[in-house]
């Protein structure tokens, strides 16, 4: 069972996870996002050790459809993302993707 946490992001979004203990960390710093975000977020994947990644929520428009369906689509490691305009609003949907159940029942 992967038990380590991830966090992929700006170094600003990643500095307070790692002050909290997380050790698995994709620094990824604003201006490089366009082209190394992609990057990360794999090598986060690849890791066999990691259950879940955080990542913050505008960071998704930065990654190419391919890795941003993989992300979408992902039981294990389960992302979690934090922040952003729409913040809460997939919170729901990111909870029955990973125990696929909808425990807030129907709308």
């Amino acid at each position: 069972m992967s038990q380590e946490i991830a966090v992929v992001g700006s170094p600003e979004f990643t500095t307070g996870f790692r002050l909290a203990g997380v050790r698995v960390v994709e620094d990824v710093p604003s201006d490089e996002k366009p082209d190394h975000l992609d990057d990360a977020v794999e090598r986060t994947f690849e890791d066999a050790e990691v259950g879940i990644v955080v990542m913050h929520e505008d960071d998704l428009q930065h990654l190419s459809r391919g890795v941003r369906e993989q992300v979408e689509e992902s039981v294990e490691p389960v992302v979690v993302t934090l922040g952003g305009s729409g913040a809460g609003s997939g919170l729901r949907e990111q909870i029955k993707r990973a125990i696929g159940i909808d425990l807030m029942g129907e709308d």
